[in-house]
């Protein structure tokens, strides 16, 4: 499979220290990425649930051997820091072997497009529930990551692809996809009044793009359900892709979001996602 050709990636919530982190597919991504930046958009770690259980793996020491290999090589590399990795805000204005820490990134695309880039739990306050609704709701949503693992190991033995449950039942609870929608229209509406012409975040597991509140809103997604990371071609067009044991484009803003071959906008150097079977397999698949 040819090299990851673009301008910029951006990647969230890896949830590094947690057995439901993807890393092996996110290691495969890095190592076939060949681009200028690489925007780290917060929860790369989860202190959270390290404190009460550490699940430390050779493929996760990888990821973060390879992202310094990346910054080593001349890649700008910026690390926001989330609500899950908080800690290491006390860290932001510094600079770890080439990792810039930073509290948010207003990012420039090569057609001059202007993002605010950030985590996206600033906006929490606005969009969130009460209380014991957050609280019954994280509980089913820890419930659902135990089905999910039990669902992966199950569709391995039968040779299935990778699909994630608590992804797909995020699509069929009602108020799951209110928060989501208010999370979508509060963020976007806040880079819209600073100026910008689109917001890039992570937060919520939930990957997409659209356009929202009069700019483009774009979501990283994540490598616990959705195994996803937003690219930038040297055109400065928005990319997702969903990076797993198999490769596909989910969304682009080359195109119009409802046109029926997302892979028309794509430039030379990444056509050939556009020609990637649904179940090829990768160097960490089957």
């Amino acid at each position: 499979m040819p090299s990851l050709d673009c301008r910029t990636a951006f990647i969230s919530d890896i949830h590094l220290g947690t057995r439901d982190c993807r890393a092996p597919y996110l290691l495969d991504f890095l190592q076939r990425l060949d681009c200028e930046r690489l925007v780290l958009v917060g929860d790369v770690f989860d202190i959270w649930a390290m404190r009460r259980r550490v699940v430390w793996t050779a493929a996760q020491s990888k990821v973060i051997e390879h992202i310094f290999a990346l910054a080593d090589r001349g890649v700008d590399v910026v690390y926001i820091p989330g609500n899950h990795d908080e800690a290491l805000r006390a860290l932001v204005g510094t600079e770890i072997r080439g990792v810039r820490i930073l509290r948010n990134l207003a990012h420039e695309n090569a057609d001059g497009r202007r993002f605010f880039v950030s985590h996206g739990d600033e906006f929490d306050d606005a969009v969130r529930h009460s209380r014991v609704q957050h609280l019954l709701g994280d509980m089913s949503y820890q419930l659902l990551l135990r089905l999910n693992h039990w669902v992966d190991t199950l569709r391995g033995y039968l040779n299935l692809p990778y699909w994630s449950l608590s992804a797909w039942a995020k699509t069929r609870v009602g108020r799951a996809r209110d928060y989501i929608g208010r999370f979508e229209s509060t963020a976007s509406r806040n880079a819209r009044e600073q100026g910008f012409d689109g917001y890039i975040g992570g937060h919520i597991h939930k990957a997409g793009i659209a356009k929202r509140e009069g700019v483009l809103y774009c979501n990283t997604g994540d490598w616990v359900e959705h195994c996803t990371a937003l690219i930038e071609d040297h055109s400065g067009y928005l990319h997702l892709l969903h990076w797993s044991d198999h490769v596909r484009l989910d969304a682009s803003d080359a195109v119009p979001v409802d046109h029926a071959d997302t892979s028309a906008g794509l430039p030379p150097e990444l056509a050939w996602l556009g020609s990637v079977s649904a179940t090829a397999a990768l160097s960490t698949g089957k």
